[in-house]
């Protein structure tokens, strides 16, 4: 079960907290510190996945493990976001509230056997969600830009693509449910 892939999800989680201490202790040093520790996480991101599927180590392990590091990496970051002030409250709760739906339904169409791969749009609003917080978190001028005011219309763009992500898992599950027990009734 710990194969290679699901070592680096771990490590993705265990580079979580630093990412935090260093935006808690926020300066122009540890906030560059913190975008490169959070790019470093987004990296694993991929390349677990890659591993995975070329080294055929996908695991049902790994399936759970995956998703939920990335969520406690984005939550975490942008519940941080949130206690400095660098981001609204209100965005960050849409936000984390349609990560525990998605959380949530998964474990639900798992035990009803139902497979519910990410669609486009969900891996379209983490993306945007990795764009919104280097701008965020770097929080200093860089080069004399601010970049803050790209890294909050990115982080408004990517909650809209959370909510349209999550109203689009909930009515693909709601079919994919409907459909498994429409089979077992005839």
């Amino acid at each position: 079960m710990l194969n290679l892939a699901n070592k680096i999800t771990i490590l993705r989680m265990l580079i979580t907290p630093v990412v935090l201490v260093l935006l808690y202790f926020h300066g122009p040093v540890t906030c560059a510190l913190a975008v490169a520790a959070f790019v470093a996480a987004a990296f694993t991101d991929w390349y677990d996945g890659y591993i995975a599927r070329h080294e055929n180590m996908v695991t049902n392990m790994g399936k759970f493990l995956d998703p939920l590091a990335d969520k406690i990496l984005i939550c975490a970051v942008l519940i941080m976001f949130t206690a400095l002030g660098w981001a609204s409250a209100w965005l960050v709760i849409i936000i984390v509230c349609r990560e525990l739906i998605v959380t949530g339904l998964r474990a639900i169409a798992i035990d009803e056997g139902i497979t519910m791969a990410a669609d486009k749009f969900g891996k379209a609003k983490t993306v945007t969600q990795m764009l919104a917080i280097v701008p965020l978190s770097l929080h200093y001028p860089l080069f004399g830009l601010d970049l803050s005011g790209f890294g909050t219309f990115m982080l408004f763009v990517a909650m809209l693509l959370a909510v349209f992500s999550g109203v689009n898992y909930c009515l693909t599950f709601y079919r994919q449910l409907k459909s498994k027990h429409a089979a077992y009734d005839a």
